[in-house]
């Protein structure tokens, strides 16, 4: 079947359910992070301080969150859309600074937000730190 036939993963679900990844970063330097995969979110309706308070929420109460729980999470920044390129830094885009949801007040989709985005979730301070000096530690 032709590639034009394909419909891309993307966009097979409609904007009031769509899937997304959150990159919960705790440390930048020894690249420490954990997926947080949120479903059935309504990009049409959610505004970014909705998402930000619902992944507090499940940092907060998810076991398997429970070693990221000591950082301020405060920040989300685009990662990287669905069939899009990636950045070569594996923690986090240093670059397109512009990317940030600095606007709590905006919907998701306002925000560019598909289904199947990668959004990294982060303490501001410590990124800001980080591009000072982004320097990996093992």
């Amino acid at each position: 079947m032709s590639a034009e036939f394909d419909p891309l993963t993307s966009t097979l679900r409609p904007a009031t359910d769509a899937i997304i990844t959150l990159r919960v970063i705790k440390s930048f330097e020894y690249r420490t992070e954990r997926n947080l995969i949120l479903k059935d979110i309504d990009l049409t309706k959610t505004t970014v301080g909705e998402l930000l308070d619902l992944a507090k929420k499940d940092i907060m109460t998810q076991g398997a969150f429970r070693a990221l729980r000591n950082v301020e999470y405060d920040t989300l920044k685009l990662y990287t859309k669905a069939h899009g390129s990636k950045t070569t830094n594996l923690i986090i885009n240093l670059d397109n600074d512009d990317w940030i949801l600095s606007d709590h007040s905006k919907t998701l989709q306002q925000c560019g937000i598909e289904n199947e985005t990668e959004i990294s979730l982060f303490n501001r301070e410590l990124y800001e730190a980080y591009k000072l000096n982004p320097i990996e530690k093992w």
